[in-house]
């Protein structure tokens, strides 16, 4: 069966939710208090689909992954510390909110989403990608070394249990 990338609808929303809360169990049995205080919420991912950003990973016709990809600026990014983004006053795109269905683990599913993201971002002109994870999530760390990102320091997300992250960037020539 193919596997592929669309934008998600909002007939979606229900697989979409159902992937991030097996995400957001798994998160907590690893020791990871990422998305622990209940974002994302359903009324974020809606938004995300009415922006346009929120895309669902397709396989056969089984939604097995979610991701948004924003356009514009956050200001949670302006403020970096411990480091700088290494082109940081040209535009970016943001990956937010990747998620998997744990039983498709070992699939390269993450993997796949952010690579289709930054094809994606990439013919819509965007050449920097900037995503952040906590540090307790390695496997995100990892599955954005693999492709090429480079951790540029700290920043502060909207999280009431833990808001401290790390922020990765990767840089595409023009």
């Amino acid at each position: 069966m193919a596997i592929y990338l669309r934008r998600a609808t909002l007939n979606d929303l229900d697989a979409i939710m159902t992937i991030i809360d097996q995400a957001r169990v798994l998160l907590k049995e690893n020791g990871n208090p990422q998305w622990q205080d209940g974002h994302p919420f359903t009324k974020t991912i809606a938004n995300d689909i009415q922006q346009g950003y929120s895309w669902v990973l397709i396989d056969g016709q089984q939604v097995v992954g979610t991701a948004a990809l924003q356009l514009t600026p956050e200001q949670t990014y302006a403020d970096i510390k411990d480091g700088e983004w290494a082109r940081p006053n040209e535009p970016y795109a943001i990956i937010h909110r990747v998620a998997a269905l744990p039983s498709q683990s070992g699939q390269s599913l993450g993997k796949f989403i952010f690579s289709n993201l930054i094809t994606v971002g990439y013919l819509q002109g965007v050449r920097n990608f900037r995503y952040d994870t906590h540090y307790k999530n390695l496997p995100v760390q990892k599955i954005g070394k693999d492709i090429g990102f480079v951790k540029r320091g700290t920043i502060y997300i909207d999280d009431k249990i833990d808001d401290k992250h790390m922020g990765f960037e990767l840089n595409l020539p023009n």
